[in-house]
């Protein structure tokens, strides 16, 4: 998402409050706490991609309350630090900067930066349990006193501090703490000031050119190209900015913080067990065969199996089919409403019977996996091997969100650092990494066949990802990326959060998603009746019949799995149980359907975020290849006995 000034200034026209701090402080509990409006919430980075804002009353006052991205610094490398640096430019009457209370010295050098904003603020030192258990001691009143500004401690989770923040916040002043640095740097800022602020005249000396787009709109085109001739840019001076920071961080820490010796609790020693190769692997295999158990064995076998045979089935389809004869006597609309792509008997059968299920016991999954901060952990262990194919373990994370959602997951790519990990990350997402309703269909489909099935599907989709991954990151220009993260504190999950997370997630599945699979019903029930769906399979012949070896009615599956991937691994599942498919015949389905081209909702977020051309490159791409794998894995097939 590119985000210009306009935008920005657009959110509000009321006196704002900006939340800005480094990734995973707690910003978006806090920002719940103080609007009542609930932000996704955890305990991993990246979580907030998209800019949540809300009204919040601050001494009886309404204030625009804005969630910023989380950032490590005000000098951007991503498009969301972008974001955040360009926020707190054009919004923001008072910053409250959200730290972790363990890493007070990263959360100072961020503060640091924020003060030469020249605006009100108030620092939150939140998660000040965790830092307690460790050890830490924080002199909250020195503290303040240093900054100049009110410091606040929170435990945002507990509802810890809140009211203080909430009076601090109407109270809230400027810094009185200013940094000196060389005096070269002086100089140069001396005589940038003359015609710019200092905040503007410190980004670019730090080396961001970016700053000049700010400049030109506030102080006209001639003062940047000025500023750009006067500030010449050197290297050195930008590692004197960065040096002179850190340094005047670790000074305040150390008068602030002293520490008491702990024993490591076993929640540490587990903490540590994930992050390593020997223990971390076998941890890993555990997490996914549990998972698999309740999503794959539970959600998809117990649950859909009641669900479609017993509710749907049995009572509810014959019951409603039979209302609908009675009462409806045209044989168009009833065709429409119960018959072969009837919107009961297809559309709501497929999303709430079969699909349903699966995404709930799947979020349950993933909110515990999430809230439990064992995210984080993962991305630190699979670093190495994600670097074979040009990504960082940072880009774990949009992998994993993608079981959940191609289409959330391909936002979250804005976190990464370069434009070459973003293409690749969002490409893979879009060839191989199934969201949690087709995945748990698939699932549905695949363990009752057996594990040669399952294994071939997912391993063979497995190989394609590596293939692509580390052909991509051949062929495209660029180095490859450094991985920093913070690991939050490893904690049990709190099932308040858990259900918090649940029920947004399947309301948004309610709302967003069902209504889809009624319009891909609609479509494949227009096709039908106007003669185009047989048209559209005797021209996919050659790729269905002839490449694939699959029924020519197959072409349907992948219709739907344009509109949704569950949509068509939900008609995949059909077919199956139906008896029209072979189990090689299955398996080569299952693979394509996977690596098809993702559903509408999520091309549409790929053009957003990386452009027409590049968008158009992906699906291009991705559709070829998942036929051409196909055919290979066709051919394979008939050699094995």
């Amino acid at each position: 998402m590119e985000c210009h000034s306009a935008d920005i200034k657009s959110i509000s026209t009321n006196k704002t409050i900006l939340l800005v701090g480094n990734p995973n402080v707690g910003k978006s509990v806090i920002f719940s706490l103080l609007t009542g409006k609930y932000a996704t919430v955890s305990n991993y980075p990246g979580t907030t991609v998209e800019i949540s804002h809300g009204i919040g009353e601050i001494d009886g006052e309404d204030m625009t309350i804005i969630d910023t991205p989380g950032t490590n610094s005000l000098l951007p490398t991503s498009e969301d630090e972008r974001i955040t640096r360009d926020l707190l430019l054009n919004q923001g009457d008072v910053i409250v900067q959200v730290g972790d209370a363990k890493n007070l010295k990263r959360t100072l050098m961020l503060t640091l930066q924020l003060v030469e904003l020249g605006k009100p603020m108030v620092l939150v030192l939140n998660i000040f349990d965790e830092a307690e258990k460790i050890g830490m001691k924080i002199d909250i009143e020195k503290l303040s006193t240093i900054l100049g500004i009110k410091v606040i401690r929170t435990v945002a989770i507990k509802k810890v501090g809140i009211e203080e923040l909430i009076t601090a916040i109407s109270r809230a002043k400027k810094p009185e703490i200013r940094l000196r640095f060389t005096k070269e740097v002086e100089r140069y800022l001396s005589e940038a000031t003359r015609y710019v602020d200092r905040f503007c005249a410190l980004s670019f000396l730090r080396g961001d050119e970016t700053i000049l787009d700010y400049i030109t709109q506030k102080y006209g085109e001639g003062v940047a190209k000025l500023i750009k001739e006067k500030l010449k840019l050197d290297p050195l001076i930008s590692q004197y900015i960065q040096r002179e920071i850190a340094e005047k961080a670790r000074k305040i820490t150390s008068l602030v913080v002293k520490r008491s010796l702990k024993s490591i609790t076993y929640m540490e020693l587990f903490s540590r067990m994930t992050i390593r190769i020997s223990t971390g692997i076998p941890i890993l295999l555990l997490v996914l065969y549990l998972t698999y158990l309740f999503v794959g064995k539970f959600g998809a076998g117990v649950l859909v199996d009641f669900i479609e045979n017993v509710i749907f089935n049995e009572y509810l389809n014959p019951f409603l089919k039979d209302l609908i004869i009675t009462y409806l006597p045209i044989p168009l609309l009833q065709e429409l409403f119960v018959g072969e792509f009837g919107i009961i008997t297809l559309a709501l059968t497929y999303a709430i019977a079969i699909i349903f299920p699966i995404v709930t016991t799947f979020f349950i999954a993933f909110s515990i996996m999430e809230d439990s901060g064992y995210l984080p952990r993962l991305a630190m262990l699979l670093d190495r091997v994600f670097k074979k194919v040009g990504l960082s373990g940072k880009a774990v994370l949009p992998m994993v969100l993608g079981l959940g959602c191609d289409t959330m997951a391909t936002i979250t790519t804005r976190t990464l650092e370069t434009k070459r990990e973003r293409i690749i990350a969002t490409t893979l997402l879009a060839l191989g990494v199934p969201c949690s309703a087709q995945l748990g269909v698939l699932l549905a489909i695949l363990v009752p066949i057996g594990p040669k099935a399952l294994f071939s599907v997912f391993g063979f989709v497995f190989l394609q990802m590596v293939i692509v991954g580390v052909l991509a990151s051949k062929i495209l220009p660029g180095d490859r990326p450094d991985f920093i993260l913070e690991l939050p504190p490893l904690r049990i999950p709190r099932l308040k959060n858990i259900l918090y997370k649940v029920y947004f997630r399947l309301k948004w599945y309610i709302i967003e998603v069902i209504p889809l699979f009624i319009l891909g019903t609609l479509i494949l029930f227009t096709l039908d009746k106007t003669g185009l769906l047989l048209k559209l399979q005797n021209v996919s012949r050659p790729l269905v019949e002839g490449l694939l070896f699959l029924p020519p009615e197959t072409t349907n599956i992948f219709i739907m799995g344009f509109l949704r991937r569950d949509y068509g691994a939900a008609g995949l599942y059909s077919m199956a149980s139906e008896g029209l498919l072979t189990i090689n015949q299955i398996i080569v389905g299952a693979v394509v359907i996977t690596l098809f081209v993702p559903c509408i909702a999520n091309l549409l977020v790929i053009i957003k975020e990386r452009g027409g051309k590049t968008a158009a490159a992906i699906v291009l791409f991705v559709f070829t290849y998942a036929f051409l794998a196909g055919g290979v894995l066709t051919r394979l097939l008939t050699l094995i006995p």
